[in-house]
């Protein structure tokens, strides 16, 4: 019996509540040894308060020393073992601007990028061009044609975009053409087994094109490709659990991964309060909720400390309108850490704080790493964390007899 089966076995229903607040990159490092984390640095009072009376832990998105992307991230946190899912991300993006993904369709995400005479990349995200001029690029790359394959370009937001090819014989297993660096030029995209060359070798006729098309449009004159991929078959959130789960998530990717597996995924509007405002709005409508949180990645990614901590306490300050419903269980963690030293995402476990009546509380007074590191929940696996929060939302019945 694996762990969905026995979650699936466990489940009962009752009238709690759970909400699940992910801070998209939440955990950090100091700049220097002996410093603080950008979480220990900020003010955080009610997140501190929710401290004292719940129980703190941290958590593993994939395996120890492995770094995980957004997509793993958030799967192991939906209760997903994301070695086991493995999704990419370009059908997260399509399914997040919801485009229908069909059997016979592999999708893409894009990243406009800036070229220099010579080829080189120079920008990754094409100065973080303005979604009204993403769109009006994808327009364009939208008209290319490719003999034999249906093409679709679609902007998502900023200078994101998904390519979505269809055709019979196309495998979706092909390696990104972004180096995830600069100073070196886009990588050829290139098939990982025989079932896929037939869909590289339209990738690549497709970015020959492309490249003619935007060789004006600087700082956009050019994209990669990530996470070329066909949309999987997965179990959905409410077999799992019996939960009717809703998504609160702003930007494109996550509301996505939310409807992966099925969460009913909302209008969010454009900032946290407008998430805040309608969580409330819909609060007597369903079991489980899903905010998403962005910005604490962002900055992190940026290099950008003080705009993290600056962020982290926005999130704090929003607190008190979600703790005013009144949840069953209320969980603030993240999906990976993405240290704003490091600039990226990074391989170290992220902090995780539950709250609930039925907490064995620890000594923590305040919600930082350090901690987290002292937590009563101890180091786990990510993948846990649902079958936590079933617990405390009094949604297992008793194991065995």
């Amino acid at each position: 019996m694996d762990l969905h089966d026995l979650v699936k076995k466990l489940a009962i229903k009752n009238e709690s509540k759970i909400v699940l607040c992910v801070a998209d990159g939440l955990g950090g490092l100091p700049l220097a040894p002996g410093g603080k984390t950008e979480l220990e640095s900020a003010k955080t009072p009610n997140l501190d308060t929710l401290a004292k009376n719940g129980v703190l832990g941290l958590s593993t998105p994939v395996l120890p020393g492995i770094t995980p992307g957004s997509g793993p991230g958030h799967l192991g946190l939906f209760g997903y073992d994301p070695l086991q899912f493995q999704i990419g991300r370009g059908v997260l993006e399509a399914l997040g601007i919801d485009f229908d993904l069909g059997p016979n369709d592999v999708a893409i995400r894009g990243n406009f990028c800036t070229l220099n005479e010579a080829g080189i990349i120079t920008d990754r995200r094409a100065g973080r061009i303005a979604s009204e001029i993403g769109a009006k690029l994808c327009a364009k790359l939208d008209q290319i044609k490719i003999p034999g394959v249906e093409v679709f370009v679609r902007p998502v937001k900023e200078y994101r975009l998904v390519v979505v090819f269809r055709g019979e014989g196309l495998g979706g297993n092909v390696e990104d053409t972004d180096p995830q660096k600069t100073g070196v030029a886009p990588l050829d995209p290139v098939a990982r087994d025989a079932a896929s060359q037939k869909t590289a070798e339209i990738a690549k006729a497709f970015l020959a094109q492309a490249r003619e098309v935007l060789k004006n449009d600087a700082p956009a004159n050019f994209f990669t490709m990530r996470g070329i991929d066909k949309r999987p078959s997965i179990p959905t959130f409410e077999e799992l659990y019996g939960l009717r789960a809703a998504a609160i998530a702003v930007y494109p990717m996550y509301r996505g991964l939310a409807r992966l597996v099925s969460m009913n995924v909302l209008d969010a509007g454009q900032t946290l309060d407008d998430q805040c405002a309608r969580l409330e709005a819909v609060w007597n409508d369903y079991d489980f909720f899903f905010l998403h949180y962005k910005y604490t990645d962002s900055t992190g990614e940026d290099g950008n400390f003080p705009a993290k901590v600056e962020r982290i306490e926005q999130l704090d300050a929003a607190m008190p309108k979600i703790t005013k419903l009144g949840p069953t269980v209320l969980i603030v963690t993240g999906d990976h850490s993405t240290p704003s030293k490091m600039k990226s995402h990074s391989w170290h476990p992220v902090p995780v704080l539950l709250a609930a009546d039925t907490c064995r509380t620890d000594a923590a007074t305040e919600f930082s790493e350090s901690t987290c590191l002292q937590g009563g929940l101890g180091q786990f696996e990510a993948k846990y964390l649902m079958s936590l929060a079933m617990a405390h939302a009094g949604r297992f019945e008793k194991y065995g007899a």
